[in-house]
C-alpha cells in the first residue's frame, strides 16, 4: 500500500511523505503508483520551477519514498498559492483512496 502523510504546523500544510508500492499491479504497470507519482511531480514542479521557491525534495528510489517540505518565510501570495496546491494534492489523493482503498491511504500528522 502507498501511504501519504501530510504534515501540518497549526493550520499550515508544511509538506508530505509518500512511501510504499500500492500493490495494484506490477511495477511499471501500476496505475495507482503512476497517479500518485504524477500528482507529486506536478506539485513539486509548480512550487520549485513555476513559482521559483526552494521546497525540499528528497527521493529514495531504493525504499520508494518521497519527502517534500515547503520553505518557511513565504510572501502572503506564495503562501496562499502553496497552500492551495497542497490542499488540492491532499483532496486528489483522498479521492484516489476512495477509488482504490486497498492501495493508497492518506494521513495527517
Amino acid at each position: 500500500m502507498t501511504s501519504v502523510t501530510f504534515h501540518t504546523e497549526e493550520s499550515r500544510i508544511i509538506g508530505f511523505d509518500a512511501a510504499g508500492h500500492s500493490g495494484y499491479a506490477d511495477a511499471g504497470a501500476d496505475i495507482v503508483c503512476a497517479a500518485v507519482t504524477s500528482a507529486v511531480r506536478l506539485t513539486e514542479a509548480t512550487v520549485n520551477e513555476v513559482l521559483g521557491l526552494c521546497a525540499s525534495v528528497k527521493v529514495d528510489e531504493r525504499s520508494g519514498t518521497i519527502s517534500f517540505r515547503l520553505p518557511g518565510g513565504l510572501s502572503p501570495t506564495a503562501e496562499a498559492t502553496c497552500q492551495a496546491l497542497m490542499t488540492g494534492l491532499m483532496v486528489y489523493l483522498a479521492e484516489l483512496h476512495g477509488e482504490y482503498p486497498n492501495n493508497i491511504e492518506v494521513l495527517e500528522a
